[in-house]
């Protein structure tokens, strides 16, 4: 029987525990049977985005899955880009960081994750690690979907919508960084992934 793999990746200072991330896995799971299972897999991503980077993969490698799918939320949009890339397989953007060096530069330092208050230290060396990830331009629009806020408070709705040109894309009137009404729009990312 077929199985997916549907791969999580959180944003900056974010966790699993991110009402997205919950609200997604719910859904996931709810949808998964014996006939037609999915393995949901949403990790605590690491400080290092090249150690990230390194557990994904290897799950993804280990696990007896036909089919692979990846959701990206902020930065694990930019995460989930070179993850897509690389195993030619769906990928979803909720509000992604699509040039992370860039925008993570001015984070360098102690800081604490929003979940937990936890400090973690987010060195310099770790920009040289996302610029090695970077992916100028996706391969194949028709993989992707984009959901974009216009209200995004911390990245540049149009720099999102010029980047995955021709993809199916959803841009919200307003909204936030976190895209408070996950839950409205959560049914058109199921139909994108199982559609």
């Amino acid at each position: 029987m077929p199985t997916t793999l549907v791969v999580y990746l959180h944003g900056f200072r974010s966790s699993p525990r991110s009402s997205k991330a919950v609200m997604t896995g719910e859904a996931i799971n709810a949808l998964s049977t014996q006939e037609n299972p999915i393995e949901w897999y949403c990790p605590q991503l690491l400080a290092s985005p090249k150690e990230s980077m390194g557990m994904v993969e290897k799950h993804i490698e280990d696990s007896k899955h036909d089919r692979l799918v990846l959701i990206g939320s902020s930065l694990g949009g930019y995460y989930a880009n070179y993850l897509t890339e690389k195993y030619g397989c769906k990928g979803v953007a909720l509000n992604p960081a699509v040039r992370a060096p860039r925008e993570l530069a001015s984070h360098v330092g102690m800081l604490t994750s929003y979940d937990t208050d936890e400090p973690y230290d987010f060195r310099s060396e770790y920009i040289d690690q996302l610029r090695d990830l970077q992916v100028e331009a996706i391969s194949n629009p028709s993989r992707y979907f984009l959901m974009a806020a216009k209200g995004d408070e911390l990245l540049d709705w149009h720099e999102m919508v010029e980047f995955y040109k021709g993809s199916e894309q959803l841009v919200l009137e307003g909204s936030d960084h976190g895209i408070s009404e996950y839950s409205d729009y959560l049914p058109k990312v199921m139909r994108f992934i199982f559609g």
